[in-house]
């Protein structure tokens, strides 16, 4: 049975394009010193002022001389020396050389560098065996970027080179957009916290604590609600709290067929939320939706698929709002070394390992069991095993599709 022959299953390339149409890019802006810019996104194109470098210069320790002037075998008069932030301001002259320090301005009337390996030299005269190309070692003027030039386009997650470019332009503070605020909330009359004591039937809150560090690798700003208990006021409480405060409201729990229905109603009462069944494995129940103030994003309650489901769409739909957009994982083909059982009708997301080895790459199951409560095996995994809706059960050798996991997970 396919996909198409389940009534009411979403395929996850639509649910996908979904959150894309419907999620705006944020809009408010604010201004941050360049050493906090990190993993912000540019609100707007920044253009060079000036010229990088902004000066000729030596690209490396040696001596600068007019080639035309430079007899092979003959002894220069070394008429001083340039060093990096304290240029030999006086012309070079016939018949002598400059010493010259690693990004020393090129005195005047220089035009090349000869490195010191090549040369015979004491504190008074050099000579050279060997001369090199005229403008040989000389950084020029504007090499990296001229005045005018686009250093960094807008919607631009900076990184550390993009620090280092800015810095290197003399940028001291960017314009970048407001770190997404992300409302996290798990539910569950069953679930106790780290290092409370267990009752019969209870758990422990694994989903809040997982989805709050994914959240950390997007770099947003995080408003943790805790834990509540299925009381509808509670709910209707913290929602809308949440939602006049943040740009997303992320549950784990409640969004099942058989959960509580108040979970549904409270939603519908404030906004507009579609509760999804995804044709994906793990994670069919989806749900996600327009609140007042911010979009909803209700994840399923076991612990492996409310993982899968933030990882896979949850974080596309964030990236979208911080203006990144659409970030897909890195896809590679692989052979799988162990059975792995399927029927066809979903996606399924098995979490596994790959390596390298003479075969080329290689991908194995992650742990012993592949259930949507296993967590030991997301812990080991890598990557996952991507196996296509109408696929069945996979035999070792055959080729496989893998996700490769990115910093979210």
């Amino acid at each position: 049975m396919g996909c198409c022959d389940q009534p009411g299953l979403m395929p996850l390339n639509d649910g996908i394009e979904k959150i894309l149409a419907l999620v705006n890019g944020a809009t408010a802006t604010e201004s941050v010193e360049l050493s906090d810019a990190a993993g912000r996104v540019l609100a707007s194109p920044i253009l060079a002022q000036s010229p990088s470098p902004s000066f000729d210069n030596s690209a490396m320790d040696g001596f600068a001389v007019k080639l035309s002037d430079t007899p092979l075998e003959t002894e220069l008069t070394i008429q001083g020396t340039a060093f990096a932030g304290k240029p030999y301001l006086q012309p070079l002259t016939a018949g002598n050389a400059i010493r010259i320090m690693t990004g020393a301005a090129l005195p005047q009337g220089a035009d090349t560098v000869i490195m010191q390996e090549m040369a015979h030299y004491n504190e008074n005269c050099v000579r050279f065996n060997e001369l090199v190309k005229a403008g040989s070692n000389v950084r020029k003027t504007g090499d990296d970027f001229n005045a005018g030039d686009r250093l960094v386009a807008a919607n631009t997650l900076l990184n550390a080179a993009h620090i280092a470019l800015l810095a290197s332009a003399g940028c001291k503070t960017v314009e970048v957009y407001k770190r997404t605020r992300v409302a996290l909330i798990s539910t569950g009359d069953e679930l106790k916290q780290p290092g409370e004591a267990l009752n019969y039937g209870e758990l422990y809150d694994s989903n809040r604590p997982a989805i709050r560090q994914m959240l950390v690798y997007l770099n947003v700003e995080i408003v943790d609600y805790g834990s509540l208990p299925d009381q509808p006021e509670l709910f209707r409480e913290a929602f809308l709290k949440a939602d006049s405060e943040c740009d997303f409201v992320i549950t784990s729990g409640g969004v099942s067929v058989g959960e509580a229905d108040f979970t549904k109603d409270i939603l519908a009462e404030l906004g507009e939320i579609d509760f999804w069944k995804l044709a994906i494995k793990p994670g069919k129940p989806f749900a996600f939706g327009k609140l007042p103030n911010s979009f909803f994003i209700g994840l399923p309650g076991n612990p492996v698929s409310a993982m899968v489901t933030f990882h896979i769409l949850a974080s596309q739909a964030i990236r979208q709002h911080q203006r990144i957009g659409y970030k897909p994982m890195k896809v590679l083909k692989a052979i799988i070394d162990s059975r792995l059982k399927k029927s066809p009708g979903r996606q399924d997301f098995q979490r596994g390992v790959w390596s390298t080895s003479e075969q080329g790459l290689t991908v194995s199951p992650a742990g012993a069991f592949q259930g949507s409560h296993i967590l030991t095996g997301l812990a080991e995994a890598n990557c996952y095993i991507a196996l296509e809706n109408e696929r069945g059960s996979v035999e070792p050798g055959e080729q496989v599709d893998i996700w490769l996991f990115d910093e979210v997970l």
